[in-house]
């Protein structure tokens, strides 16, 4: 599930924490990096699991209009199609889902609001008065339909986010990520397989038996930074005499001892590769002046390593 980008976010966040706060060591660290990585996970589970609240929510509305004291006719005989999407029923009827649900205690039943504001939001889509117009009715469909949904309602859903930061403080910023791996799932369901909870790191979705692993990578990249934390940010020191290091911003230092962890731990991936990925997890984590500070200073380290 996690590719290599995410875990060097990951293990720049846990290197961020140590610059932070130097009294934790390595066993503290390793924790906090596991219980992050497993949080992805979890986002996706929850995010998964609104497809049975939300088709609820349809229910529930059509089912109030149907009670009124003089429904429409629309209101008498409105369009099941939403309401008996298979998406949502296989998920709720899979033993396999219910129970990490259950067991990791994930629900919107307290989030009614939310749900309210999402099945408005959707039902004024022009994709999805296609999806009631057309007189097919597949999983297929219904996987494309909720791929919609899952592209065009979470992003960018203040609401949604505020709900998400209130829950976890480990689901920062992993939405994008999490709402992708939903998709993937639901299209897979959508061509007729079963759901099944995706590994957690990526290597061990490969069929090739040699695949490093990933959870091995994300595990050295860390401890090789903090091993090596002091003489690392030394290094810094001695190549910024123009610069207090109190002057460098925590993120800034974190992402380039992070670095230099990886070009010292992993010789067999090019310099450059390194180099690049952490600049561009500078881009959504530091200011463009420290980016600049970032790739410059990284590039001088790394090559002379």
């Amino acid at each position: 599930m996690l590719n290599r980008r995410i875990l060097r976010i990951k293990a720049f966040k846990a290197v961020y924490t140590y610059t932070e706060n130097r009294q934790m060591d390595i066993r503290e660290l390793e924790s906090y990096l596991e219980k992050s990585c497993e949080a992805v996970r979890t986002l996706y589970l929850f995010l998964l699991s609104i497809t049975g609240p939300l088709t609820n929510e349809a229910r529930t509305r059509i089912e109030a209009a149907r009670a009124k004291f003089n429904p429409t006719e629309e209101e008498l005989h409105p369009n099941m199609k939403f309401v008996g999407n298979s998406i949502a029923s296989k998920l709720a009827d899979d033993p396999d889902f219910s129970k990490l649900i259950q067991r990791k205690k994930l629900s919107w039943e307290q989030y009614d609001v939310l749900l309210r504001q999402l099945y408005e939001s959707i039902r004024e889509k022009d994709y999805f008065r296609a999806y009631l117009e057309n007189p097919g009715n597949s999983i297929a469909e219904d996987a494309a339909l909720w791929i919609k949904i899952f592209e065009n309602e979470f992003e960018d859903n203040e609401n949604l986010e505020k709900i998400l930061e209130d829950l976890s403080i480990w689901w920062n910023d992993d939405l994008a990520y999490a709402l992708t791996w939903c998709c993937r799932s639901i299209k897979a369901m959508g061509e007729g397989k079963r759901w099944n909870l995706p590994p957690l790191y990526m290597s061990e979705m490969s069929d090739n038996p040699e695949a490093e692993s990933d959870k091995a990578f994300v595990t050295k990249l860390l401890r090789t930074a903090i091993a090596n934390y002091g003489r690392y940010v030394e290094t810094i020191q001695a190549h910024t005499p123009q610069w207090d290091l109190s002057r460098i911003c925590a993120t800034d230092l974190a992402l380039i001892v992070s670095g230099m962890a990886e070009a010292d731990a992993f010789a067999q991936i090019p310099k450059k590769v390194t180099i690049n990925e952490f600049v561009e997890i500078s881009k959504y984590y530091s200011t463009p002046e420290s980016r600049a500070f970032v790739n410059g200073l990284l590039d001088k380290l790394i090559e002379k390593q």
